[in-house]
């Protein structure tokens, strides 16, 4: 019985890790982006509310979307997001951009910020332009 307990802890442990999110994928950071999600609206029928729509985020220049009001510091900050750029301003908004509208303090774990950027990257094709689709009718 003793000998049994040394050869099911490694086994245990391991089981353990596999369970354990890495912070590195979409699906953590799906779960990362619930703090986003009063503000932001990602998918395809993702619209402005108290911030903008999030698809097709990565080449996109920083305050451009047609949709949202932008605060003039955002406008014109120059940034075109990409991995560093959206990293640094989840980060530290406020220090990217120090008169952005966006009311949030950021996200201080580079796993979660990888996670979070790895789900946004899952809406870089979907286009929230398009009209929803129709709801069929009964005859």
């Amino acid at each position: 019985m003793r000998g049994m307990k040394f050869v099911l802890a490694p086994v245990l442990l391991l089981l353990l890790q596999a369970c354990t999110p890495s912070g590195l994928d979409a699906a953590t950071g799906e779960r990362v982006f619930k703090q986003c999600a009063s503000c932001h609206q990602v998918g395809a029928n993702a619209r402005a509310g108290f911030g903008p729509q999030l698809n097709g985020l990565f080449g996109r220049r920083a305050g451009s979307t047609p949709d949202f009001v932008y605060s003039d510091a955002m406008k014109a900050s120059g940034i075109v997001w990409d991995e560093r750029s959206l990293a640094a301003f989840v980060r530290d908004p406020h220090k990217v951009v120090p008169e952005t509208k966006m009311r949030f303090w950021g996200i201080g774990d580079e796993n979660q910020i990888k996670a979070l950027l790895a789900y946004l990257r899952t809406f870089q094709g979907v286009d929230s332009t398009a009209a929803p689709p129709a709801t069929p009718t009964a005859p």
